[in-house]
């Protein structure tokens, strides 16, 4: 993985959604989050500009789930059920990616992500009177001398 790389190819998991995108900060965006459905969906997410990204392939395939607000906008393949994207609801102008869809990313790629807190959504609450950050998800792979305790 090439964390300054900002240009990927991409895909749901049975590939009938394709895309390609361009990444704001690469993959130093990268983060969880801690909302009603982030929490179920487990997806490590990076940000990308909303002209940044082009469905080359598939977008019949491609569902929109809203909730609650319905301001976010959350895609998924329809055919295979991968969230591939959302258009952000605290701010319209980015979409939030899945890097497992990025072609040669993994989530566990990523030894530390921050979850942003969103069981308090920023735009619900004034700016300054919480966390953003609610904790962090580490990865640790084991080693070929890895016993267990």
């Amino acid at each position: 993985m090439n964390s300054g790389q900002t240009q990927f190819q991409a895909s749901c998991h049975c590939g009938a959604v394709r895309f390609q995108v361009r990444l704001t900060e690469g993959l130093g965006s990268a983060r969880r989050c801690n909302c009603s459905y982030c929490s179920m969906r487990g997806a490590v997410a990076v940000t990308a500009a909303v002209g940044d990204l082009t469905i080359t392939a598939g977008e019949e395939w491609l569902t929109l789930y809203q909730f609650n607000t319905m301001q976010a906008k959350h895609y998924f393949c329809s055919k295979c059920g991968i969230y591939t994207h959302h258009q952000r609801r605290s701010n319209p102008d980015e979409y939030s990616v899945n890097a497992a869809c990025l072609d040669g990313v993994s989530p566990f790629d990523f030894p530390e992500v921050p979850v942003n807190e969103g069981r308090s959504h920023p735009c619900d609450r004034p700016a300054g009177s919480g966390p953003d950050i609610a904790g962090y998800l580490r990865y640790f792979p084991l080693t070929a001398d890895w016993k267990p305790r």
